[in-house]
């Protein structure tokens, strides 16, 4: 039998349903209309995520974002983790289809890169270093966010591998491929040079 099935169906897919549950919660169209922004797919990329938010010029709007979509990660993996790595790496699993298509929105979601961060810090923090040096390294000094998410995430399962995480570097590999999907307009904008520039408006 394999690993990821000796916790049993009902309990992975228990969790699984949960992490969704967690991951659809969409904060930064949230934090937007409550800060009397309207709707924050109306502007730049027309993403709920944490960059374009930061396109409204609200900073700390862009900011809580960011931590409210890495946290869901986080918190589902934790949670669930509480009845063994299977049902952890389920809810992570579920988190970020939640995110990336949340029944609320129709399944328009975001595009994964907070919740694949808040996913990483619960299941391997030493890993969270190296997506961070690539990302920040890339975003400073080439100014694209999506750039150096799709880099960091790249570079992540293999990351995970190295450290002998299999299970885990497997379960990455499926969120980096979604990841790169959600991202295929961003991929074709910089292969044209229009994509957007972090802190650009509009």
């Amino acid at each position: 039998m394999s690993p990821l099935l000796d916790a049993g169906w009902p309990l992975l897919l228990g969790a699984l349903v949960f992490g969704y549950a967690l991951g659809s919660i969409p904060f930064g169209l949230i934090f937007t209309k409550v800060a009397g922004l309207g709707d924050v797919r109306a502007i730049g990329s027309g993403n709920i995520g944490a960059t374009n938010v930061l396109r409204t010029g609200r900073k700390g709007l862009a900011a809580a974002t960011l931590l409210g979509d890495a946290l869901k990660g986080t918190a589902a993996v934790l949670i669930a983790g509480l009845w063994g790595e299977e049902p952890a790496l389920a809810a992570g699993l579920g988190a970020f289809l939640g995110h990336l298509f949340p029944v609320w929105l129709g399944f328009k979601g975001g595009k994964g890169v907070a919740t694949f961060i808040g996913i990483l810090i619960a299941l391997s923090p030493p890993t969270l270093l190296a997506f961070a040096a690539i990302w920040l390294g890339l975003a400073f000094a080439l100014k694209y966010s999506s750039l150096a998410a799709l880099a960091a995430s790249a570079a992540t399962p293999l990351v995970l591998w190295a450290l002998g995480h299999g299970p885990v570097a497997a379960l990455f590999l499926v969120l980096g491929l979604l990841l790169w999907w959600k991202h295929a307009p961003n991929i074709r904008r910089l292969a044209a040079g229009t994509e957007g520039r972090i802190g650009q408006k509009g």
